[in-house]
């Protein structure tokens, strides 16, 4: 059977498109970049919460997040933690803070934010906020 310029073209492009696939496969199994670690704190001063949130890519994890402020009931993660206030970081002297204001409110409280593309999520430790007199 004699060859005719397509089959003959098509067989000199099969090994750059054997090639160009090979490569483009390998570049999408390559692993993706771990998530950042997030830090996120909480203190009391009376019924005042506050705290910062802290990456080593403060840009991306620490700029603009959410935190959440969980006033914990019973045991922590017991299910019956209430939302109780939100607030989002920004920048203060070169960190990244956030705060409720004067709650009122006294109790065992944790501030938490949630994961983002390329972010972990995180939780602080309970403090116990108290009323001043």
């Amino acid at each position: 059977m004699p060859r005719t310029l397509t089959a003959i073209a098509t067989m000199a492009l099969a090994p750059a498109l054997l090639l160009a696939a090979t490569a483009s496969s390998s570049l999408a199994a390559a692993p993706a970049a771990a998530p950042a670690r997030v830090t996120v704190t909480i203190t009391a001063q009376g019924t005042d919460l506050s705290g910062e949130v802290r990456s080593p890519k403060p840009r991306k994890c620490a700029a603009n997040r959410t935190v959440i402020v969980v006033k914990q009931t019973g045991a922590r993660g017991g299910g019956d933690d209430v939302r109780f206030a939100m607030d989002t970081s920004g920048a203060q002297n070169g960190k990244w803070t956030w705060s409720t204001g004067n709650t009122g409110t006294a109790g065992r409280f944790y501030a938490k934010v949630q994961a983002k593309a390329g972010c972990k999520a995180a939780t602080s430790p309970t403090i116990r906020a108290v009323r001043s007199n």
